[in-house]
């Protein structure tokens, strides 16, 4: 499952840049990452940047995600936090507009273990099903997540037991997405 989830996350993000590439003839640009350091960034115009993907490196895994909570972090979701650094991507997956939750940096990705960490803790103090988020929404209170458990990527509201099955995997969840340019 890390493989396939390794290349259908590499496959949509080469679709995506060239999305932008063919859309606006450039480089995917971001102001909001404007000044964080990264090695995605290729150049700077303004208060803007321009960014491509990077390997991730050195290797990592979600070990401490793991170890904190006591369980066993479903494959893909440590493949798709640590193939690649990228900014966040925008799709479509049916009429469900998101944005693909990624690791920006070495920095950005011990944030996202705090996250998810902390998200796995609300999880368990009310009583539900481990998951780990993957993307977010339009909807404040609406994630993108992976069913520990199953593998399952599902939309969930946070803080209630709402949930929609969307697809039976994350590497099925990748290859379905249409890239948007937000």
């Amino acid at each position: 499952m890390y493989e396939d989830t390794a290349q259908a996350l590499k496959n949509f993000t080469t679709s995506w840049c060239q999305h932008w590439q063919d859309t606006l003839g450039h480089d995917p640009l971001s102001a909001e990452l404007y000044g964080i350091p990264s090695p995605c960034v290729i150049a700077t115009s303004g208060e803007q940047v321009f960014w491509q993907p990077q390997p991730f490196q050195p290797l990592a895994d979600l070990t401490a995600v793991a170890r904190a909570l006591d369980i066993e972090i479903q494959p893909s979701v440590n493949a798709f936090y640590t193939t690649q650094f990228a900014g966040e991507m925008s799709a479509r997956i049916g009429d469900l507009e998101l944005q693909l939750s990624q690791v920006w940096s070495l920095d950005d990705f011990s944030r996202t273990q705090e996250n998810l960490i902390g998200h796995l803790l609300m999880k368990r103090r009310l009583k539900q099903t481990p998951t780990l988020f993957i993307a977010t929404t339009i909807t404040d209170l609406d994630v993108i997540s992976v069913c520990n458990l199953t593998g399952e990527v599902i939309s969930e509201q946070l803080g209630t037991k709402e949930r929609r099955k969307l697809v039976d995997s994350l590497p099925d969840f990748l290859s379905r997405l249409q890239p948007v340019i937000a």
